[in-house]
């Protein structure tokens, strides 16, 4: 595991547990540190929410080791509602504080005994993404980009081959830490959670992630008012003693008061370049040891000459020092900087239809200009199925001499409603597009008989033939199409007819207007249709919502001699 280092000490420390807590931070290794003292190893939880290495929430992906200030917000004991002229650092965007408020009364309501503060939801969401990169979502609390962590591919980074097919991390073939709280997909795909009530489950949105992270760290039987259960919980988001510390050391700060800020206004950690919104927290400089001095010594104890002189011996040529070359810097020209819309269209089509539009995108170097041989990859990701060509979810495309590329055909599968589109470029500081999509259900543009039996009946009588329809779009049966048959005067200016044919109710009472709904793949089988003792020819019209109409020929006339 990365960390990163951000904060400087500062002069003045009164104690020993706030130098000890910086000294931490800065001597995080690049590898998984030992489980804590005090954690046990029969801590009961979900599976694979506490085990050391891949199985972390968060991969045990890098994460901000900048420490809270030493001034605290406020003075221990007193409230905890501070004025907005408090700490900046003390101040926690709306949206986010908002989210985590939120995810401590949805726990407090389905797992009381777990007791989640919701100031540990704000120490880990600092840490892990400084609070959503300083607030920056929109109204329903979804990121203005995607916040990835690097692949982990083994190279400084556990090794997470890919298990979402690129749909939330981009990356077919590692997984990355996705989102404000930095879940691994594995991780979310078990935990995700639903936290803004908008049917979805995105690991994007704080108020999902929070949730989802506050579910995870109440796994099992712990109770977070207890110290031991508490380190158990946060070693299992990211196996570290040193995270553990810096964790905890927000969780204090938090606790002793905190305000809200507006949106996008939150303090960022200094560790963070400023780079960019589709990237992870970069890593700066780890924290360098001067030059080791060597104190002067007594110069030894010198002894006079022989008294024969030595042989003259060859003068000694200075050594040389091979010319250095400077390090290599990427050209711009070659380098990805940056992905935009090349002109995607209005994505949405019909249930079980292929989209008109496709997705679209350029991919620009450093400079600004259009670069080739640039690898896109697109994804389809929501709850639906609609498929690229070929059925697949996930296709990674190379973009063309004008840096442009466009995705395959979509196909509307049988289920309706919002989705999105990503196309994610870039492995050092990923850049991702979303595109809104959707599906819409097949509507009947037609209703038509399905035999053509002539419908006649004698005064008095019940026709003997049953009416038979079935409703369709572009011949394909739909399914619970609200249909209304009515007996009418004249196709020309239709209006109720108050004498023929007749339908009854339920009550057994003529009626001559009824309101149905088509079944499996369109069809309905009208009620029985009676006449009445007026001989003569009729009109029943069948109509649709969307307009499809049907008329059909009722005969009433008394049998042949």
């Amino acid at each position: 595991m990365a960390a990163q280092f951000g904060r400087r000490l500062r002069r003045g420390a009164t104690t020993t547990a706030v130098a000890a807590a910086a000294v931490a931070a800065l001597s995080a290794s690049q590898a998984p540190a030992a489980p804590h003292p005090d954690s046990a190893s029969d801590d009961r939880t979900a599976a694979g929410a506490t085990e050391p290495g891949d199985s972390a929430a968060t991969g045990n992906s890098p994460y901000y080791t900048d420490l809270p200030p030493l001034d605290t917000p406020n003075k221990p004991g007193t409230s905890v509602n501070l004025p907005v002229t408090g700490s900046a650092e003390a101040g926690i965007p709306a949206s986010v504080l908002a989210a985590y408020k939120k995810a401590e009364q949805g726990l407090a309501s389905t797992d009381a005994a777990c007791r989640l503060p919701w100031q540990l939801l704000a120490a880990i969401g600092k840490v892990e993404s400084g609070q959503a990169r300083g607030g920056k979502v929109d109204a329903n609390g979804t990121t203005l980009s995607p916040i990835l962590g690097p692949a982990l591919n083994g190279q400084g980074f556990a090794l997470i081959k890919d298990t979402d097919g690129g749909a939330y991390d981009g990356d077919a073939t590692h997984d990355r830490a996705v989102g404000p709280m930095q879940f691994i997909p594995s991780t979310w795909a078990t935990w995700g959670t639903d936290g803004n009530g908008d049917g979805r489950k995105d690991p994007n949105n704080i108020y999902d992630a929070a949730l989802s992270a506050g579910r995870y760290l109440c796994a099992g039987t712990r109770d977070l008012s207890l110290a031991t259960d508490l380190d158990k919980a946060v070693l299992s988001y990211n196996h570290s003693t040193e995270y553990l510390r810096t964790v905890r050391s927000w969780f204090e700060y938090y606790k002793r008061g905190t305000h809200e800020v507006p949106d996008g206004t939150g303090v960022l950690p200094a560790t963070d370049t400023g780079s960019g919104t589709s990237s992870s927290p970069s890593p700066s400089p780890s924290a360098t040891t001067p030059p080791a001095t060597t104190s002067p010594s007594t110069p030894p104890a010198t002894t006079p000459p022989p008294a024969t002189t030595p042989p003259p011996t060859e003068p000694t040529k200075p050594p040389t020092t091979p010319p250095t070359t400077p390090p290599a810097t990427p050209d711009p020209a070659e380098t990805f900087g940056s992905l935009e819309n090349a002109g995607t269209g209005t994505l949405t089509a019909t249930a079980g239809e292929a989209f008109t539009e496709r997705v679209k995108v350029r991919a620009k170097n450093e400079l600004g200009a259009p670069l080739g041989k640039t690898s896109v990859t697109f994804a389809v990701v929501g709850s639906t199925d609609t498929r690229f060509a070929g059925g697949k979810s996930t296709v990674t495309l190379t973009t063309g001499a004008d840096g442009t590329v466009t995705a395959p055909v979509l196909t509307a599968g049988e289920k309706t409603g919002a989705f999105k589109v990503t196309a994610v470029a870039g492995t050092t500081e990923p850049r991702a597009l979303s595109f809104a999509a959707s599906v819409t259900a097949r509507v009947a543009d037609t209703v038509a008989r399905t035999d053509d039996k002539a419908l006649t009946a004698a005064p008095g009588t019940e026709f003997a033939d049953r009416l038979g329809i079935r409703t369709t779009y572009k011949g394909t049966g739909v399914a619970d199409t609200a249909v209304t048959a009515t007996m009418i005067t004249d196709a020309e200016t239709p209006a109720e007819n108050d004498k023929g044919p007749y339908f009854k109710d339920e009550d057994g009472k003529p009626v001559r207007t009824l309101d149905l709904t088509t079944g499996a793949d369109g069809l309905l089988e009208l009620p029985k249709i009676y006449a009445d003792d007026t001989a003569g020819t009729y009109t029943l019209r069948i109509t649709t919502a969307s307009g499809a109409t049907l008329t059909v020929e009722l005969k009433v006339e008394a049998p042949a001699a």
